[in-house]
C-alpha cells in the first residue's frame, strides 16, 4: 500500500516519513528554499536570507500526483521535482521511507539533483549524525555537472579561479572568510544557508555540505541564465549593498599605526602640501588604553573633536579602528563579563585572545552586547567626529581557532560561528542609521557572511603577506567574494605582514599593488612596515607617562616613505583614481541595485568564452574595463588574453592600440604602467592616462 506524504501548504511543498519533516516553497523570484529537520518541524531562523521573500512567480505552484506519489514545485524558471518511495528494506527489515529531489529549469533541464540512493550502497543524500546529547551532523549530496565552473564562496587564500574540484572549510580566519553562496555555469545558484562550522567539497563525483552541529539542512536554490541574473537573485534573497558614499571612491591611507594626533594630522596636512588627493586618513588600533575600552587614550590623543575637525576643513574623512575583544584589564570588562556581553569558553580559562594582552570577544550575536559597543564607540567616536570604523578581528581570530570551545548567545559556536562578522557589522550599520548617516556608511571589515552586504560592509583580505604570490591571490579572492555577493572589497596595499621599505623587491611589489588597488573598489593603502629605527630596533618602542607598554607603530608607510619612484607610482594612480570618480560611481550604483560586483572575472562578461572560464590573472572592472595585473618580480611586459569574439575591440590604455577579440597579445608594462584596456572604446576619460 502507497502512503502519500506529500501536502501544499499555500505554494510550498512538504514531505514526511522516516522521522524527517522536509519543507520546499518559493523564496523569490526563480528560486526555492529547502528545509529538512528529523523528529521535529523545521525552524524559521532568517540566517543569511532577508525574514520575507520576495514575491514568488504568478504561476508558482505544488502539484501532487497521488497515484505516483511525486510532486513538483514550480516558481517561474525553477522546478523542483520530488519522487517520494517506501517499501521494506532487505537490509533493515522494515518500512523506509525516502524522497528525493531533482531541480531543473522551466524548460527542462536537469541543474542538480540529490545523489541517488545506489542500489546496495543504501546513501542518504540528506544525511543526519546524532550527537549524543545534542543535534545533529549533517551531510547533503548532490550530483552536479561534472563540466560545470563554480564561482564564489568569499575568500580563500588561493590563485584558483574555477573552484570545481576544491574542498573549502566553512569557517573564518584571518585572511578567510567563508560566505557559502555559489554560482555555476549550469546556471544555478546555491546558498548553504547555515552558519555552522562545516566544510564543502565540489568533487567530480558529487558535490557535498556538511554542517558539524545543526538542528535542520537549510539551502536556497535559483536559476539563472547568466552569472548577473543569478546574482540579482541572490541580491533580492539576502539584501542589497547600501549605496556607497562619495568619500568611498577616492584614496584612503593608513598605516600601523599612527600613535599620536599630531602625527596623524601632519600626515593630512603634508598630502594637502603635496597636493595628493586623499579622501580618507584611518587611526589604527592601539590607539586605546586597554582593548575593550572603546575610547581614545588621552595621553596621545588629547582632543579627538578637534582633530576630526581639522581633517574635515581639509575634506578629508576620519576611520578609526574597533577591536572586538575586551581585555581583562579593561575598565569595561567587570560589567560585560556580569552582563553576559562576552563570549564564553566551554572549558579552560575563559580567553579568547592572548595578544597584547588576556581578552575575551563581545558577543556581536546578542543584541544588548551590540547596543553596548555601539553605545561606547558612538560617545567616544562618532559624536566626536569619526566618520566611519574599521571592524578588525571580525571572524572573530581566536588564539587557537579551537571553534569547539566557544558559546554565544545564538548558541554554540559549532552551530552558528559564521555568523559573527555579520552581527558585528550589523551593530555599527544600525546604530548610524539612528544617527542619521543614511547614506553614509561604509565601515572596513575583515570578514564577512552571507547577508553582510547589507549591512555596508567593506571587506578587506586580511593580513596577508607582502609578496607577488600574495598579490595573485587577491585578485582571486576579489572576484570570489563578489561572486560571493559581497561587492565591497579592498585589500591591503603592499600587503600587511613583512614589507621592508628598504628592500627593492617589496618597493617593486608595492608599485604593482597600488596599480592594482587603483583599479579595485576602494583604493587603500596599509601595512605594517618593517625598517630599521634611529635605535637600531625593528619597530619604535612606545610606551605612556606612566612607563607602562603600548603597542608599536611601525615604518612609515605615506607615498613619498619610499623614494621618488615610488611616490611617483602613486601619485599618478591617485590621479587616474581621481579621474575614474564617474565610473567608480556607476559601478557602485549598479551594486546597490543589481547585486552586480565591481570586480568580475572574465566569466562574468563572457559567459560564452570557453577561454575567459578559468583564467585568474585578469579581470574586469565593471562592464568596459579589463586590468591585467603585473604580478612577477621583474616583469616588464605580460600575455594578456582579450575575451570576447571579433565583435569586440580592445583599447590599450597605454600605447592606444586596438586589438580584436578572442586574442591573446603581449603588452607593454613598465614599472609605472598597469595593463588596461576599454571595451568598444568605453575609456571613460582614461586615454593617455596610463
Amino acid at each position: 500500500m502507497t502512503v502519500v506524504t506529500f501536502a501544499a501548504e499555500g505554494n510550498a511543498l512538504t514531505w514526511t516519513g522516516d522521522g524527517e519533516y522536509l519543507r520546499i516553497e518559493p523564496w523569490g523570484a526563480d528560486s526555492v528554499r529547502v528545509r529538512s529537520a528529523r523528529m521535529h518541524e523545521v525552524a524559521n531562523p532568517d540566517w543569511a536570507l532577508l525574514p520575507e521573500p520576495a514575491a514568488p512567480s504568478p504561476d508558482a505552484r505544488v502539484d501532487i500526483d497521488e497515484q505516483s506519489n511525486t510532486a513538483q514545485l514550480r516558481n517561474g524558471n525553477i522546478v523542483v521535482k520530488a519522487v517520494a518511495t517506501d517499501g521494506v528494506y532487505s537490509g533493515s527489515g522494515y518500512e523506509e521511507p525516502r524522497c528525493a529531489l531533482t531541480f531543473l529549469t522551466a524548460d527542462g533541464k536537469v541543474l542538480l539533483r540529490e545523489s541517488p540512493r545506489g542500489g546496495s550502497l543504501n546513501l542518504h543524500a540528506r544525511r543526519f549524525q546524532p550527537i549524543t546529547g545534542g543535534e545533529c551532523k549533517v551531510t547533503v549530496s548532490f550530483e552536479a555537472p561534472a563540466d560545470e565552473r563554480l564561482y564564489g564562496m568569499g575568500e580563500y587564500q588561493q590563485n584558483v579561479m574555477d573552484l570545481k574540484g576544491c574542498t573549502l572549510e566553512l569557517a573564518h580566519r584571518n585572511s578567510q572568510a567563508s560566505v557559502p553562496f555559489v554560482v555555476s555555469s549550469a546556471g544555478y545558484g546555491f546558498l548553504w544557508n547555515n552558519p555552522a562550522i562545516g566544510s564543502v567539497t565540489f568533487g567530480k563525483n558529487r558535490t557535498e555540505w556538511k554542517a558539524d552541529a545543526t538542528s535542520q539542512i537549510d539551502y536556497w536554490i535559483c536559476a539563472g541564465g547568466t552569472p548577473a541574473a543569478i546574482m540579482e537573485h541572490y541580491a533580492d534573497a539576502t539584501g542589497h549593498a547600501p549605496v556607497m558614499p562619495e568619500w568611498g571612491l577616492g584614496f584612503w591611507q593608513c598605516k600601523l599605526r599612527y600613535w599620536n594626533q599630531e602625527q596623524l594630522l601632519e600626515v593630512a596636512r603634508e598630502f594637502k602640501r603635496r597636493q595628493i588627493p586623499i579622501d580618507l586618513i584611518v587611526i589604527d588600533f592601539f590607539h586605546w588604553p586597554h582593548m575593550g575600552d572603546f575610547r581614545f587614550e588621552e595621553e596621545f590623543w588629547p582632543d579627538p573633536k578637534a582633530m576630526a575637525d581639522e581633517l574635515h576643513e581639509m575634506g578629508i574623512k576620519l576611520m578609526v579602528s574597533v577591536w572586538p575583544q575586551v581585555a581583562v584589564a579593561s575598565e569595561n570588562y567587570a560589567e560585560m563579563k556580569s552582563r553576559n556581553l562576552l563570549v564564553k569558553a566551554d572549558a579552560g580559562e575563559d580567553i579568547g585572545m592572548m595578544f597584547e594582552g588576556p581578552s575575551q570577544f563581545f558577543d556581536a550575536t546578542n543584541p544588548k552586547a551590540r547596543a553596548y559597543v555601539w553605545g561606547k564607540c558612538r560617545a567616544n567616536y562618532a559624536d566626536l567626529g569619526a566618520d566611519a570604523f574599521w571592524l578588525d578581528e571580525a571572524e572573530p581570530e581566536y588564539g587557537t581557532y579551537d571553534f569547539e570551545n566557544y558559546r554565544y548567545f545564538a548558541g554554540p559556536n559549532q552551530q552558528i560561528a559564521n555568523l559573527y562578522p555579520r552581527e558585528y557589522n550589523r551593530g555599527f550599520y544600525e546604530g548610524q542609521l539612528a544617527m542619521g548617516r543614511e547614506n553614509e556608511i561604509v565601515n572596513l571589515t575583515r570578514c564577512a557572511w552571507a547577508g553582510s552586504q547589507r549591512y555596508g560592509a567593506l571587506v578587506w583580505s586580511g593580513d596577508v603577506g607582502s609578496t607577488f604570490d600574495d598579490l595573485k591571490a587577491q585578485v582571486t579572492c576579489a572576484i570570489h567574494m563578489g561572486m560571493a555577493g559581497i561587492p565591497w572589497f579592498t585589500t591591503d596595499m603592499g600587503g600587511f605582514h613583512d614589507g621592508d621599505i628598504n628592500s627593492e623587491y617589496f618597493r617593486e611589489v608595492l608599485a604593482r599593488w597600488c596599480q592594482f588597488s587603483c583599479f579595485s573598489p576602494v583604493m587603500r593603502n596599509h601595512g605594517d612596515r618593517s625598517a630599521l629605527q634611529p635605535d637600531g630596533t625593528m619597530k619604535q618602542t612606545i610606551t605612556n607617562a606612566a612607563g607602562e607598554h603600548r603597542s608599536p607603530s611601525g615604518a612609515d608607510n605615506e607615498p613619498w616613505s619610499y623614494g621618488e619612484t615610488i611616490e611617483a607610482v602613486f601619485t599618478k594612480y591617485i590621479g587616474i583614481r581621481e579621474r575614474m570618480r564617474e565610473y567608480m560611481r556607476e559601478l557602485f550604483d549598479e551594486a546597490h541595485r543589481t547585486g552586480h560586483p565591481l570586480m568580475r572575472g572574465l566569466f562574468f562578461e563572457f559567459p560564452d568564452d570557453a577561454t575567459a572560464a578559468d583564467i585568474a590573472d585578469e579581470y574586469m572592472l565593471g562592464a568596459d574595463l579589463l586590468v591585467a595585473p603585473v604580478m612577477e618580480e621583474g616583469a616588464r611586459s605580460r600575455e594578456v588574453y582579450l575575451p570576447g569574439d571579433a565583435g569586440v575591440s580592445w583599447t590599450c590604455l597605454h600605447d592606444g592600440s586596438v586589438h580584436q577579440g578572442g586574442t591573446t597579445i603581449q603588452t607593454d608594462a613598465p614599472l609605472d604602467v598597469i595593463p588596461v584596456f576599454a571595451r568598444d572604446g568605453r575609456d571613460h576619460g582614461l586615454a593617455g592616462a596610463l
